[in-house]
């Protein structure tokens, strides 16, 4: 069973217009509403593999009790934490051109008891889980050393972590040595205070968070592909997009991949990649099924283009 934690979930709508016209009234093609946050994502798409997902929320508000429903409807268990402020909304404005224009709200406050519930919750619930996936920003209310005691109650629970989340937030859990790490090439790039420019320089970056703690890294480069660097060395893998529909959690169905896989070595890393391609060429932030998936057409090598120019470098 693969848990997953979300301290700032959202309801998330999405509309697909033809432009993005400031100022004018736009038409929508068509909308759709989801739950969203990093770690619903990832619950979502390891529920549409068949793998069995409980999500742990904090919710409030009519909004929270929506995001549960319709995560029932997605056959994915929900452990909520009832909380006194009210579940944010967030909209996605996506044109043809794969162009997205995010409006996230800022979520709730946690009281220090709601902050501590949760992660008592977390704790409670780790126990037979394989992995534990703490994934997106944390509410306010929530300092920065949330996530090292959520990666130490785990390991204390015997499940392994995975963390998807930035910032203070990140390099806090460092110490707390999380089994793999999943940030994107921007990320990367503020954990260790440098532009990256190249794959080498994301590879040398990896290699200096894994030596700050954590296990593996798991960096998506956007188009460039995914990079992991682990204990056996470093993978880099490529997947075919034919056409950018959405990348609205296409990182969160990447980690959900890697994990069902095993969330380790290469095969983990080649699942992620064709799930992550899947995803963006779905609408809103729905989730890719195993019959949305072309893992034929990926490659992994450990043959690094070191030089390879990343075509969105990252800077801090």
């Amino acid at each position: 069973m693969i848990l997953t934690v979300t301290p700032n979930p959202s309801l998330d709508r999405t509309y697909e217009i033809p432009a993005l016209d400031r100022g004018g009234v736009l038409r929508a093609a068509g909308d759709r509403v989801d739950p969203g946050g990093k770690g619903v994502n990832v619950s979502r798409a390891v529920a549409a593999a068949g793998v069995r997902t409980t999500a742990v929320l904090p919710l409030g508000g009519l909004p929270g009790t929506v995001l549960a429903e319709l995560l029932g409807t997605e056959r994915v268990d929900v452990t909520a934490v009832s909380i006194a402020g009210q579940t944010r909304s967030n909209i996605s404005l996506a044109e043809p051109d794969g162009t997205l224009t995010k409006i996230n709200a800022p979520g709730p406050e946690l009281s220090p008891e709601e902050s501590a519930l949760l992660l008592e919750t977390v704790r409670t619930c780790s126990a037979g889980a394989t992995w534990v996936a703490g994934c997106g920003s944390l509410p306010r209310g929530a300092g920065p050393q949330w996530y090292a005691e959520l990666v130490t109650r785990a390991h204390q629970a015997g499940a392994r972590v995975a963390l998807d989340t930035s910032g203070p937030a990140l390099l806090a859990a460092l110490a707390a040595r999380p089994d793999v790490i999943k940030p994107n090439a921007e990320e990367l790039a503020e954990a260790v205070g440098r532009p990256l420019a190249t794959l080498g320089d994301a590879v040398k970056a990896a290699d200096e968070l894994r030596s700050l703690g954590a296990g593996a890294v798991l960096a998506s480069l956007g188009a460039d592909g995914q990079l992991l660097v682990c204990e056996d060395g470093a993978y880099y893998g490529t997947a075919p997009v034919t056409a950018v529909r959405s990348n609205v959690g296409a990182g969160d169905a990447s980690l959900a991949g890697f994990l069902i896989a095993g969330g380790e070595g290469p095969r983990a890393l080649a699942c992620a990649l064709a799930h992550g391609a899947a995803a963006v060429q779905l609408p809103g932030s729905a989730m890719p099924t195993p019959a949305d998936l072309r893992p034929a057409e990926v490659q992994v090598t450990q043959d690094l283009p070191l030089d390879l120019t990343l075509s969105e470098p990252a800077t801090v």
